[in-house]
């Protein structure tokens, strides 16, 4: 017999125009076939609504895992576990999604078939770290149901002090703007460091991103501890008859007010013949003109990625961007791919070496200085590292008087030569 309580509180939340992840578990808990998945659910209202009212949470941790795995489930154990029988025990486990994350209807059908078989049935596409959340089932179940899923292709992604699960954009697939193979840079970053991603040993949590374009779809520059951007560094390429076009349909004042004055850097103008000039040498890449008009303008041919270190959340000392630490990198060639995947290397060793525990990859650059890391991990300074040149610099000043000896001793032999 299931088990049903009253939920005033959650009852306010499925009111008015806007969808509410309650109805999705009371439509679990009131119309599922299965007895035992209508007993969990409602036993899983209860618990919330029982939250609502005391204003505290009653979930707690532990350790749960699947054999030679050490990540990758979020134990959660109620302490109220006499009063809502049903969901003693509501773990979840985080499954990696595929690149750009791409499904077929039936791989969908085939991961819900087996949720169905050992959870309560709830699932999130995605969490907030990218994986597919399968949202409770007891201790005894989880290894089955990992068991299952892997046997056709799935695998754990990453929970606790680790390399965690790799995000990507739709990419070139369904994008025009994109730079860069995405999907083929989120695997192989995966696939590196798999290891790492299974059995945490890190200080704390370190992210990959990989986004096709500036437009950085993934929030990689924001949000992750390596992130690949990719860009370009030849001209922009136009086409003058669809700029053309556009004026005639948009106008001139539309074209200057929303594409022209919003360039950031002035590096554009609207000519009177209704073409359109671009000072690519002062051109950012910030995507807005690309964006507004597609059909005119898009990426140059000299594509490749940007790297950044460092993004994430507020913790210990706010947001925090990432900072540039490759401007430009080809990835055209296995030996590329390699580079790419040492430079990773390189900076989860030192993160690894040199973090606080519970300190991101940010925060860790901010406590010992952008200067101290790059020497760390091998890269050379360069400007566009600099966030505010009028305050911060890589030039030493304490030798100024003999490197100008040694250039006026070079200018005197170019002259007497």
């Amino acid at each position: 017999m299931v088990k049903k309580y009253e939920t005033p509180m959650l009852d306010e939340l499925e009111k008015g125009r806007w969808p509410s992840f309650i109805s999705g578990i009371r439509r679990l808990a009131n119309e599922h076939p299965e007895e035992r998945i209508r007993a969990v659910t409602h036993s899983l209202l209860g618990q919330l609504e029982h939250s609502y009212e005391t204003r505290k949470g009653y979930w707690k941790g532990g350790t749960v895992s699947v054999f030679g795995y050490g990540g990758g489930i979020i134990p959660r154990f109620s302490e109220v576990a006499e009063a809502f029988p049903a969901s003693r025990e509501f773990h979840t486990l985080r499954v990696q999604p595929s690149p750009g994350n791409y499904y077929t209807t039936d791989m969908l059908r085939q991961l819900a078939d087996s949720w169905e078989k050992y959870g309560s049935g709830l699932i999130t596409f995605h969490g907030q770290t990218g994986n597919i959340m399968f949202i409770g089932t007891t201790t005894d179940n989880v290894q089955h149901f990992f068991d299952e899923i892997n046997e056709y292709g799935w695998d754990l992604g990453g929970a606790g002090p680790c390399v965690r699960t790799g995000m990507s954009c739709v990419g070139a697939a369904r994008c025009e703007q994109s730079c860069t193979n995405e999907h083929k840079i989120h695997r192989m970053l995966v696939n590196n460091f798999m290891d790492d991603m299974h059995r945490p040993a890190l200080p704390y949590k370190f992210k990959f991103k990989v986004s096709g374009c500036p437009n950085d779809c993934q929030n990689a520059i924001e949000r992750s501890d390596f992130a690949v951007i990719g860009t370009w560094r030849d001209d922009m390429k136009v086409d003058q008859d669809e700029v053309r076009n556009y004026v005639q349909t948009k106008g001139r004042d539309y074209i200057i007010e929303n594409v022209v004055n919003r360039c950031p850097t002035n590096a554009l103008a609207l000519n009177d013949d209704d073409t359109l000039a671009v000072d690519n040498r002062n051109c950012v890449r910030c995507m807005h003109c690309l964006n507004v008009m597609p059909k005119a303008l898009s990426p140059g041919d000299d594509k490749g990625v940007t790297v950044l270190i460092g993004g994430k959340r507020t913790l210990k000392i706010g947001d925090l961007m990432g900072t540039v630490i490759v401007p430009f990198m080809k990835l055209e060639t296995p030996e590329d791919d390699e580079k790419l995947v040492e430079l990773a290397e390189e900076v989860i060793d030192f993160f690894a070496e040199n973090a606080l525990e519970h300190e991101r990859t940010g925060e860790m650059i901010e406590r010992i200085g952008l200067q101290n890391f790059l020497e760390g991990i091998g890269i050379d300074p360069d400007p566009h590292m600099i966030n505010h040149p009028r305050e911060i610099s890589y030039v030493r000043m304490d030798m100024w008087d003999e490197e100008a000896e040694k250039w006026f001793e070079r200018q005197a032999e170019k002259a007497a030569g």
